[in-house]
């Protein structure tokens, strides 16, 4: 998804964590960029608790998808860990294990604000797109 395409969501939330749903797909925006992995997960956690109580976990495979946006000049963060650190945020409140998650986009780009985009989608297994190289 574009930036464009986030902004144009109707988001709902608070100040750190907001949400949108489009169809069965499960929008989060996170305002904190930061490199302690333990931020995300403590901040997410707290969301789900207190903020959003009408999603439960789902069984099945998902796809998420990552999108960090940092500003220009800024040092780039380790994304791998900042993905494993968002996966165990919403792990017990989207899905129930991270070992669900069969598909994985995590990428970085330029942006005006520093913040994290992301997208959860129950993913139909075995799904490939041959023209694109991933998922349909």
């Amino acid at each position: 998804m574009t930036p464009a395409a986030y902004d144009a969501l109707d988001w709902t939330g608070g100040r750190l964590v907001r949400y949108a749903k489009a169809g069965a797909t499960l929008h989060l925006r996170l305002s904190e960029v930061t490199s302690q992995g333990r931020v995300y997960k403590r901040t997410l956690d707290t969301f789900f608790r207190r903020e959003f109580r009408d999603w439960r976990p789902r069984y099945g495979d998902f796809s998420v998808e990552i999108h960090v946006e940092l500003l220009p000049g800024l040092p780039k963060l380790d994304l791998d860990n900042l993905a494993k650190a968002i996966l165990d945020g919403v792990k017990g409140a989207v899905f129930f294990d991270d070992a669900q998650v069969a598909r994985l986009l995590v990428e970085r780009r330029e942006g005006a604000v520093e913040r994290i985009h992301v997208s959860i989608t129950p993913y139909a297994s075995g799904a490939w797109d041959e023209t694109r190289g991933h998922g349909a």
